[in-house]
C-alpha cells in the first residue's frame, strides 16, 4: 500500500497508480492528533487501517493524482538519520572499510515540489543532492538482532541527503543538517510491496538530466545490519525514518534554480525546487576522488 499526505494535511493512499483515494476518516481525532502523530498511529496499527484504508479505496475512485498537492509523507519524525559512505561505489573500497556511522538530519522534512534552500556559505565548494532509499521504524526496536530487523520495518520512501560539501567540522550539522536537506516523498510504501529493497534501481536527475542510476544490491551495510547496530545504542520509534546511504557517481552540482527529481523502483517519483542565495557553485566533486582542499580551518568561523 502506497500512502500519502496531500492538500490540507489530509491522509490518503494510491489507487490504481493515478488516483488519491481520501481516507481521513478513518483516523479518530486526526486534527487533534497533529500530522505526524496521526502517520505514527497509522504505522503503529497498520494491520487495523490497512482493512480500513481497503474498504474506502474499494468504494470510492478517489481524485486525479495530478490534483493532489502532496506533502512530505512523515511531517516531523522524531529522528531522522542517515548513514555515511555506505556503497561499493569505487575500485578500491572494500566492506571491511566501511564502518557503521550515522548522522541526524533536520526532522522537518521536505516535501514534493519543495524548496531546498541552499544558504550563501562562502566556504562551501558544492552543493549537491544524494539520492538515497529510506526506510521507516513500524515499531520500537531495542538490542533488536539482524534476524528479526526486517520485522521492524514498516516501509520506505525516495530521499535525497542534500549536502554542503567542502566543510571541515566537528559534526554534520551544518554540511548535512540544515532545514530543508531532508526532501523526500512522494509516498510512504509499505514493506510488503518491495520484495528485496537490496535490489531496487535508484534514479535522479538535475533539470531533466539523469545523475544517478544505481542498484541498492551494492549498499554494504544492509537495512537488517544497520537497525541492530542502531538499536543497540538508541531506541528507534515507529515513524523514525533512517536513509541508507548512496552511490556516488553521477553525482553533479545543485544550483539556484535547479529542479531536482528522484525516483526508486516501486516507491513513485517526485520533484523538488532549489533557491540559492549565493553565487553558482559548479565544481565537480566525487568523495574521494577529486575532492577540492576546503579553505583553511574548513571555514569554521566563517559560517
Amino acid at each position: 500500500m502506497k500512502i500519502l499526505r496531500f492538500n490540507d494535511d489530509r491522509i490518503g493512499v494510491l489507487k490504481n497508480e493515478n488516483a488519491v483515494v481520501d481516507v481521513s476518516g478513518t483516523v479518530s481525532a486526526l486534527k487533534a492528533k497533529g500530522p505526524q502523530r496521526a502517520m505514527e498511529e497509522i504505522i503503529e496499527n497498520f494491520r487495523r487501517y490497512r482493512r480500513k484504508f481497503e474498504r474506502v479505496a474499494a468504494q470510492e475512485n478517489g481524485i486525479p493524482l495530478s490534483n493532489a498537492k502532496l506533502l512530505a509523507p512523515l511531517p516531523q519524525p522524531r529522528k531522522c538519520l542517515a548513514a555515511f559512505s555506505n556503497y561499493l561505489d569505487r575500485p578500491d573500497r572494500s566492506p571491511d572499510s566501511f564502518p557503521n556511522e550515522y548522522f541526524y538530519k533536520a526532522p522537518e522534512l521536505l516535501g514534493p515540489e519543495g524548496t531546498v534552500v541552499l544558504l550563501d556559505l562562502a566556504p562551501v565548494v558544492v552543493y549537491q543532492a544524494e539520492a538515497e532509499i529510506a526506510f521507516v521504524i513500524g515499531k520500537t526496536a531495542k538490542n533488536v538482532s539482524e534476524k528479526e530487523a526486517m520485522d521492524y520495518v514498516f516501509g520506505y520512501v525516495p530521499f535525497f541527503d542534500i549536502s554542503a560539501r567542502g566543510l571541515t567540522r566537528r559534526s554534520q550539522f551544518v554540511p548535512k543538517g540544515q532545514d530543508t536537506y531532508g526532501p523526500c516523498g512522494p509516498w510512504l510504501t509499505s514493506k510488503d510491496q518491495i520484495p528485496d529493497p537490496h535490489n531496487v534501481v535508484v534514479k535522479s536527475w538535475i533539470n531533466g538530466e539523469l545523475k544517478q542510476n544505481y542498484s541498492t544490491k551494492h549498499m554494504v551495510h544492509k537495512i537488517p545490519d544497520q537497525i541492530a547496530w542502531l538499536s543497540r545504542l538508541i531506541r528507534l520509534q515507529p515513524g523514525d525514518v533512517i536513509t541508507t546511504g548512496t552511490y556516488h557517481e553521477g553525482l553533479a552540482p545543485i544550483n539556484d534554480g535547479d529542479v531536482i527529481e528522484i525516483e526508486i523502483e516501486g516507491m513513485g517519483r517526485a520533484k523538488f525546487f532549489v533557491k540559492g542565495y549565493g553565487p553558482r557553485k559548479d565544481v565537480a566533486w566525487t568523495p574521494g576522488v577529486n575532492q577540492p582542499t576546503p579553505p583553511p580551518g574548513g571555514g569554521m568561523s566563517r559560517v
